[in-house]
């Protein structure tokens, strides 16, 4: 058994044990996305539009996250329509950014493995960037979103009366909490993925300047903000689609009893 079916096997037993049904659910959904994204590549190989395929991919992808790791209708539903509006928003800030950013493509660094291949495949690489700074964003939206909602709907459960205004104000005060350990989780995943790279700019006496201008560290350090502003978007964005869904429910439970 290799190295990766043995974590794989300890994955699934751990999240079955700690989190149940909901765990199994929330693996078999990782296995579903990554069957998702594999699909993405080869649509991608075959001259489909990377826009459009991302776009799609991108929209399953949160369904599955969210609605097979969570048994409450509300918050999954409110979660997904945060999620995907966030998601189009991110998508006419990242298009333009990475048109102007210019950082598609290799950079001298990869021009050792790249040596006697050809790079001339036909796609573009600047759609094939921007595509990869959306993806790239999907976890931290999904994340953040589902925290902001299943807080609010246990206050919800709690406190059934609780005021619009209340309720606005508490799904921004969870979003504060989540948003300095979100920030921490992107700048460390990214520091730890990119250790080696960072120790080869200091083996070959990168200035500040080059490290800067370096196409590989400011198309990573593009994605990091790219997160960090959909986890800061999803914050208010959540909190009111959960507030207009309890104001919907609400009026709705009043016209029931005004028809009685």
């Amino acid at each position: 058994m290799s190295t990766i079916s043995t974590l794989g096997l300890i994955l699934l037993m751990l999240m079955i044990l700690v989190g149940g049904k909901a765990g199994a659910q929330s693996f078999l959904a990782l296995i579903l996305n990554f069957g998702l994204l594999f699909l993405a590549i080869v649509l991608v190989a075959f001259h489909f539009s990377p826009l459009i395929v991302t776009l799609v991919t991108g929209m399953l992808v949160l369904a599955l996250t969210i609605f097979m790791s969570s048994g409450d209708d509300l918050s999954s539903t409110v979660a997904f329509i945060a999620s995907a509006v966030v998601l189009v928003v991110l998508v006419a800030v990242i298009v333009p950014v990475e048109q102007w950013a210019l950082v598609q493509g290799f950079g001298p660094e990869d021009s050792e493995d790249l040596e006697g291949l050809s790079v001339l495949v036909g796609i573009s690489f600047v759609q094939v960037t921007t595509a990869t700074a959306i993806l790239s964003t999907l976890g931290a939206i999904a994340e953040a979103a589902m925290a902001i909602a299943a807080g609010l709907s246990e206050i919800l459960e709690q406190h059934p009366q609780v005021g619009l205004k209340a309720l606005m104000g508490d799904g921004i005060a969870v979003g504060k909490q989540i948003i300095g350990t979100t920030f921490n989780t992107l700048f460390f995943g990214f520091f730890g993925g990119f250790l080696a790279l960072f120790i080869w700019f200091t083996g070959v006496h990168y200035s500040f300047g080059e490290i800067l201008n370096d196409k590989i560290f400011v198309s990573e350090i593009l994605m990091i903000l790219f997160a960090m502003v959909s986890v800061i978007l999803t914050v208010p964005i959540t909190t009111w689609v959960m507030t207009r869904a309890v104001a919907g429910q609400r009026k709705r439970a009043d016209k029931a009893k005004m028809g009685e």
